[in-house]
């Protein structure tokens, strides 16, 4: 079967393996769709902590069932997969926190992924569709991220949330802390992303800190009283230390992207504000569960954020460029 591996950073090369063995547990499902993250892109450019090579990239899906030992699943059914394999014993899983297992393994970055015609995954972590489209089901991974770090921020009415970065985490953050019942902010310094935020997010305010005084905005935006939960969606480490002051007294900051080195701030101006610091990963079954019954109730149209379709035989050549600020890609899906 046809597949795309990373062989090192920058090296995609399209490759034959054969057709997946039958393990007991798991289940053969023929991928459909595939969503094109920052992670995947931050793989092939070398700079995700979490990678080794080669690998085989891919870990937004939507697939069919072929056959497996998954329970109410049948041959043909549609469906998604929760990417996160896990222990089930860890310290993390016993309280039900699967998202940050101790020995987590994530589909597409620790071990292979979706870029290929057929996937063994464990039977437990499929979804079903539940009446979504499989370019709806491709799109539930990355919204669910979203849905998490709002949860775990436990934003809603009477917050003010400023979110960093309007790439599609940032814009999933977006949405779910909107439909929470937060007022919402997005910062970013490119101004196509900023217009797609305005119009996906009804209205919501954005700041471009190119071009604006950011603190004195976020002070007039929020009544002087600066955003109470800022969520970082960028992985830039000077994105992430500046976002420190735009927090208000007894804020909450959450780190929801990734970089490489070291967060640096202020200890007196993060204590007096006795704020919290915290980081937000993966998600979880009850996450997924939320941004399917928000699509399905009209709540969040994924699909206003596929900038760019692209047929699997044709991914190697054009995956560099969807990070090119010239494609202005918001999301780019593969069909397979």
């Amino acid at each position: 079967m046809q597949t795309l591996i990373c062989q090192e950073p920058g090296n995609l090369q399209y490759i034959q393996r054969p057709y997946p063995e039958k393990v007991s547990g798991e289940s053969i499902i023929r991928i459909q769709r595939i969503g094109i993250c920052g992670t995947d892109l931050h793989a092939y450019d070398g700079t995700q902590p979490f990678f080794t090579y080669p690998r085989v990239l891919g870990h937004e899906l939507a697939a069919t069932y072929v056959e497996g030992d998954a329970p109410g699943f049948s041959a043909g059914d549609a469906l998604t997969l929760i990417p996160y394999y896990h222990c089930g014993s860890c310290i993390a899983c016993r309280q039900g926190k699967t998202n940050c297992c101790a020995s987590l393994q994530v589909c597409g970055v620790h071990v292979d992924g979706g870029m290929t015609e057929y996937l063994s995954v464990p039977s437990h972590l499929l979804v079903a569709a539940a009446g979504l489209s499989l370019d709806q089901l491709a799109l539930v991974e990355p919204l669910a991220i979203g849905a998490h770090a709002v949860s775990r921020a436990g934003a809603g009415p009477g917050d003010q949330v400023l979110v960093v970065g309007a790439g599609p985490i940032g814009l999933g953050i977006a949405q779910f802390a909107r439909i929470s019942g937060a007022r919402v902010i997005v910062m970013d310094t490119n101004e196509d992303r900023l217009e797609f935020s305005r119009n996906w997010l009804q209205g919501a305010s954005t700041i471009n800190p190119l071009s604006e005084n950011t603190e004195e905005q976020l002070r007039e935006l929020t009544g002087g009283d600066m955003p109470s939960v800022v969520l970082d969606a960028t992985g830039n480490r000077t994105a992430i230390n500046n976002a420190f002051s735009y927090l208000s007294h007894a804020g909450k900051y959450v780190l929801v992207g990734l970089q490489m080195g070291e967060v640096s701030f202020s200890h007196p101006e993060f204590h007096k504000r006795e704020a919290t610091l915290m980081s937000s990963r993966n998600a979880t079954r009850a996450d997924v569960d939320w941004v399917m019954q928000s699509i399905q109730n009209g709540d969040v149209d994924p699909l206003l954020l596929v900038s760019h379709r692209i047929r699997f035989d044709e991914l190697k050549d054009r995956f560099s460029s969807l990070s090119n600020p010239a494609e202005k890609t918001i999301k780019a899906l593969v069909e397979c």
